[in-house]
């Protein structure tokens, strides 16, 4: 059967108390919402239709780059309710698999075997054991073990309530039984609110079967309701991932420590220290080594580079046998060939830098093209910015930057040129040439270094300078 996606995100997460709609609460720097469609893609379906509501301009904005349909909910009458919503674009012969845009660490393997049974022409809903299932839905079994309904907590009766067995709130169902199942909901409870657990007495009256499927851990299902909440998913998240880098062959000093937002790919023996964060697409080559506290979002590292300690990375393409840091900072659009060094406080942008070249101490080099075995002494600038435009630097192979220099852009270093410390270079330097810039040097014979004063003669020297000229005459 076709599959259809239903994931529910229209509720405005009032215990939030954030101007931000719940489903766009940040995981791992990316909204709640968008970790549920990610895990939806990985189930090829024909369609996933978003049922939103609550703030639903600023959740389209946010998500506009997904291929979603969009369904709006403009009273928020319960799950059931939402679900009725979309059933009207659903054909019957799909499969529908409902989501909840604040479940947000579903697997897909525990979707999939939802929408087999499903499939099959069953009701499947995914439940879970819980230790202490308050606030949740219990799923009430017969003798023989047939799911019989769901009992939402507030309509639970004491008996009820002790059992373990609770709703994850997620289910799959064949669209046309669905459909009329739907229909037949009433609003009698509490909440005066068309569930959509209560689709299960439908099915069961129905003589349809109805299959709960555990899932494969309680994180799988943990919704966020508040801020609370919201950090014991990220904390579980955090843990989820770490795992996968051990498994795919990092050494990571702390599992604890650290943050990963996004695609990260590690190659064998990855070493990875305390406090780092990665965010976005990185990869990590073989024998990468990264230092405590370090920052690194959009980049490829390459095999054997080490990056030292509380160095920030981004958007930046790094080579074989690299050294970064510590205190380095790459940032978009740099690119390090193989061996380049960049050290203590360099920084380095829209800058590409040659096999062998280095820059170890307080630099700077943006907008430059630095060639190979190049030595880029401390202190140096590439003034890149005139105030209104940005210009290029060319520094070519073999070249020696001394200490403190000011190169001038647009401007070129030439191959195996040499800058003498100090100086300011505003016009082209040729091959091969010592070029330099600089004042006079005068000797001044009669200063002298002044000395510390005591107490009595630096009152007497105060008092003095503060006298008005006309007085000192």
């Amino acid at each position: 059967m076709p599959l259809s996606v239903v994931i529910l995100a229209a509720g405005q997460g009032k215990r939030m108390h954030s101007d931000l709609p719940k489903v766009l609460q940040p995981l791992a720097g990316q909204p709640l919402l968008q970790h549920v469609i990610r895990t939806a893609r990985k189930l090829a379906p024909e369609t996933i239709y978003v049922v939103y509501g609550h703030g639903g301009a600023l959740v389209q904005a946010a998500l506009n780059h997904e291929d979603v349909d969009w369904i709006l909910q403009a009273e928020q009458l319960g799950t059931g309710h939402a679900v009725m919503q979309a059933m009207s674009v659903i054909p019957d012969d799909h499969t529908v698999l409902v989501l909840y845009g604040d479940v947000p660490l579903i697997g897909a393997a525990s979707l999939n075997k939802l929408a087999a049974i499903a499939g099959e022409g069953a009701l499947a809903v995914l439940s879970v054991n819980l230790d202490e299932a308050a606030g949740y839905g219990r799923i009430v079994r017969e003798s023989d073990g047939r799911v019989s309904a769901i009992v939402e907590h507030p309509d639970a009766s004491e008996e009820q309530l002790k059992i373990r067995e609770a709703n994850s709130g997620l289910m799959a169902a064949p669209a046309g039984p669905l459909r009329e199942w739907l229909l037949g909901l009433g609003s009698d409870n509490s909440q005066r609110e068309y569930y959509l657990t209560d689709v299960v007495a439908g099915a069961v009256q129905a003589g349809a079967r109805v299959d709960a499927v555990l899932a494969a851990n309680a994180a799988e299902v943990m919704g966020v309701n508040d801020r609370i909440q919201l950090a014991q998913v990220e904390a579980c998240y955090r843990r989820q991932r770490a795992l996968e880098l051990m498994l795919a062959g990092a050494t990571l000093a702390d599992p604890a420590r650290i943050d990963i937002r996004g695609e990260v790919e590690v190659e064998r023996d990855v070493f990875i220290d305390v406090n780092t964060v990665l965010v976005g697409k990185v990869h990590l080559a073989a024998r990468v080594a990264i230092g405590p506290n370090c920052f690194i979002r959009n980049s490829r590292i390459g095999a054997d580079t080490e990056v030292q300690a509380n160095s920030h990375i981004d958007n930046a393409l790094i080579g074989e046998h690299c050294r970064i840091g510590p205190f380095a900072r790459l940032r978009p659009r740099t690119v390090l060939h193989r061996g380049a060094h960049i050290g203590n406080f360099v920084e380095v942008k829209n800058s590409e830098i040659g096999a062998g070249s280095k820059a170890n101490h307080l630099s700077y080099v943006g907008d430059a093209q630095v060639g190979d075995d190049v030595n880029i002494g401390a202190g140096t600038i590439t003034c890149n910015y005139d105030g209104a435009n940005k210009w290029p630097t060319a520094i070519e192979d073999g070249a020696f930057i001394g200490s403190g220099a000011m190169l001038v852009a647009p401007v070129r270093i030439g191959a195996n040129a040499t800058i003498g410390a100090g100086s300011t270079i505003t016009a082209n330097a040729p091959d091969g040439k010592l070029t330099l810039t600089r004042p006079p040097q005068i000797t001044v014979a009669s200063w002298e270094r002044p000395r510390k004063l005591d107490a009595e003669e630096h009152a007497a020297a105060v008092e003095s300078a503060i006298k008005s000229p006309k007085d000192r005459e």
